[in-house]
């Protein structure tokens, strides 16, 4: 409706109006009740007093804000609120994502706890956030969250396909590179950690790692499935490479992962393996945060290859040579098991709606999605 439109069936002015919409004017109960009825809803749904909006107490998740207000998402994690703040590629999807909250007021606690596996400089930018959230949306919805951080694109679809047989549930996807996860889950800023990691001294996937960060902290891995690793190439694979020393043989520029993560992890090994020296690799410094990254740094030229998943090449139209099979599993502390957030999420990892998507997406074994494969 226009101004006037609205105007004539609330039996009001034009201008009172445009007073109201610019915030010039405060209506008065006659008014107020008039444009309610014109609209179909209540006067609440239309004014309100901004004091009345309730605030609550929550953990900043990451390093201390540069700014006094931001966006942000919010999750209940056991028995405290996460504040996510939305700002770079954290507020994207494929559109801008609605905040749930006004970051109204900050303190900043140095942690005097250690984390494994950082140290030095890293170490010193851990603390404790404590924010005053001003809610933008109902409590509820907030309360029936799950959030889960890690860097394989299925948990994005995973989410799609919670959220499609659970209405009321919302899972914020945080991506972030295995270790990064299981930082984050140990901080307690997540219900659950996604994690690719392989140890060439046990042969095992994923569990040393966990019980070396959980510090006597129980948990429970549950499998997603196995995924083919290896390096992405231009499709036809017009350099011929078929090994990571090749990439120095042939003068191949590559681009790699954040360390931390299991694609850099795999690479590093494979050189070892092979006694190539990393300096002598072009492009090893030029680091990429996510798989989709990799496959466009080689359609765009700027790369001829990259460590990323069978999947992903299938995705983009890319050659794939296969390096590691490695176990993807979802690690999450048994004191969120019981949570209702957690239980709809795991709910759907045997559905066959959702093995029928991963076997589209290719490089993917998932005889053996769902499966508990250890209790920490």
């Amino acid at each position: 409706m226009s101004q006037q439109d609205l105007a004539n069936i609330a039996g009001v002015t034009r201008q009172t109006i445009g007073g109201v919409e610019s915030g010039q004017y405060a209506p008065s109960v006659t008014i107020s009740l008039r444009l309610a009825k014109a609209l179909g809803c209540q006067v609440e749904d239309l004014f309100w007093l901004e004091d009345d909006l309730p605030e609550i107490e929550a953990i900043l998740a990451g390093a201390a804000p540069n700014r006094q207000q931001s966006r942000v998402s919010l999750v209940r994690i056991g028995d405290q609120w996460i504040a996510y703040p939305l700002v770079g590629n954290n507020a994207f999807r494929i559109d801008i994502i609605p905040a749930d909250g006004e970051v109204v007021a900050i303190d900043w606690f140095p942690c005097t706890s250690k984390l494994p596996n950082l140290e030095g400089e890293a170490q010193r930018h851990i603390g404790t956030n404590k924010v005053l959230v001003r809610l933008l949306d109902d409590m509820d919805k907030l309360h029936n969250t799950v959030a889960i951080a890690g860097c394989t694109p299925v948990l994005s679809l995973l989410a799609r396909a919670t959220e499609r047989w659970h209405p009321q549930l919302r899972v914020h996807y945080h991506f972030a590179h295995s270790m990064a996860a299981l930082r984050s889950l140990c901080r307690g800023e997540v219900h659950i950690a996604g994690m690719h990691l392989y140890d060439p001294q046990t042969g095992e996937h994923n569990i040393p790692f966990v019980q070396e960060a959980l510090a006597g902290k129980n948990a429970v891995l549950i499998t997603l499935g196995v995924w083919e690793e290896g390096l992405l190439v231009a499709p036809g694979n017009p350099i011929g490479i078929k090994t990571v020393s090749d990439l120095v043989e042939f003068g191949a520029t590559i681009v790699t992962h954040e360390p931390g993560s299991g694609s850099r992890m795999l690479l590093e090994r494979k050189l070892e393996e092979e006694r190539v020296p990393f300096q002598t690799l072009k492009g090893f410094d030029r680091i990429v945060h996510n798989h989709q990254d990799v496959a466009l740094s080689i359609i765009s030229g700027v790369a001829d290859a990259g460590i990323s998943t069978a999947s992903v090449a299938t995705a983009f139209d890319l050659g794939f040579i296969p390096l590691h099979r490695s176990r993807y599993d979802l690690v999450i502390l048994k004191e969120y098991l019981e949570e209702a957030p957690v239980q709809q999420f795991l709910s759907i990892l045997g559905h066959r709606l959702v093995r029928s998507q991963l076997e589209l997406l290719g490089g993917y074994d998932t005889s053996k999605i769902g499966e508990i494969v250890a209790n920490i």
